[in-house]
């Protein structure tokens, strides 16, 4: 397999994937990557020192895997534009919803990969789940692993489908996180403190509580009841929650992400 990689699309999850192989002793002279858009050029020109063209063309001949970072309305026409540059490469999506059907009308190839990054890849803390195709190989599916190890932990589903139940979990997961932050944050600054320190108490608080939840065996249930003693103050707090339906209502809106991710299959899939 060729060791040269292309990424179609140069935005934030190719630059944190590019970020990662650098980091890991890839030579920037192996990379490539089409970007349309001059200002993201001249940043990954100067970030990484690799090489970067605003169309699909022959220097894309030379990558033994191409990994497509662009938004799912813009997939099809990177598709036909780079297919007669990418034949013989491995394909791995991390774009949302896009089926990998759609995906091998486009391309003309059976060899693709999806896969569902989220944002702390950017720092190397983030979780992607991947889908191949049959044809894959597993010495390409190893290569896939090597490639997406740079932005942190991964794990394969069995069915396509589940990865629109990804995208909903984790895909869209750090906004959610932030979602509660902000809120914490606000609810902090309303009782009285300063932003500033109700900010560090909400931030440090989630990311304690996510460290002991990854260092016990327990589920997050028991640990939740071991610090919501009856009649205290984080009972207060969870009853009203509990009385608001918070939890169904959060559940809820995760359907909604997956409804979307199915949308966007739809919407912008084969055709």
């Amino acid at each position: 397999m060729k060791t040269d990689i292309a990424f179609i699309g140069g935005g934030n999850m190719a630059s944190a994937i590019i970020g990662g192989l650098i980091r890991q002793g890839l030579p920037a002279s192996s990379i490539t990557v089409i970007e349309p858009f001059a200002q993201t050029r001249g940043k990954l020109e100067k970030q990484f020192k690799v090489s970067v063209h605003e169309q699909p063309g022959p220097a894309l001949s030379s990558a033994g895997l191409v990994v497509w970072a662009v938004k799912p309305q813009t997939f099809k026409e990177a598709a036909l534009q780079s297919r007669f540059h990418t034949k013989d490469a491995v394909h791995l999506s991390v774009a949302a919803g896009i089926r990998s059907d759609s995906i091998a009308h486009w391309l003309g190839s059976e060899r693709i990969v999806r896969a569902m990054p989220n944002t702390p890849a950017l720092i190397g803390k983030g979780i992607s789940a991947l889908f191949a195709r049959p044809s894959v190989t597993a010495l390409e599916r190893q290569r896939v692993e090597q490639v997406i190890a740079t932005t942190g932990e991964l794990l394969w589903v069995d069915a396509e489908v589940q990865l629109d139940a990804v995208t909903a979990l984790s895909g869209s997961g750090p906004a959610y996180v932030f979602y509660f932050i902000e809120a914490m944050t606000q609810a902090g600054t309303d009782m009285g403190l300063p932003r500033e320190q109700a900010y560090k108490l909400a931030l440090s608080t989630f990311l304690g509580a996510t460290e002991l939840a990854c260092s016990s065996d327990e589920p997050p249930e028991i640990l939740r009841q071991r610090v919501t003693s009856k009649g205290g103050t984080t009972y207060a707090a969870i009853t009203s929650m509990e009385q608001d339906d918070v939890k169904n209502r959060f559940m809820r809106a995760l359907h909604a992400a997956r409804h979307r991710a199915r949308e966007l299959g739809d919407e912008f899939g084969t055709g």
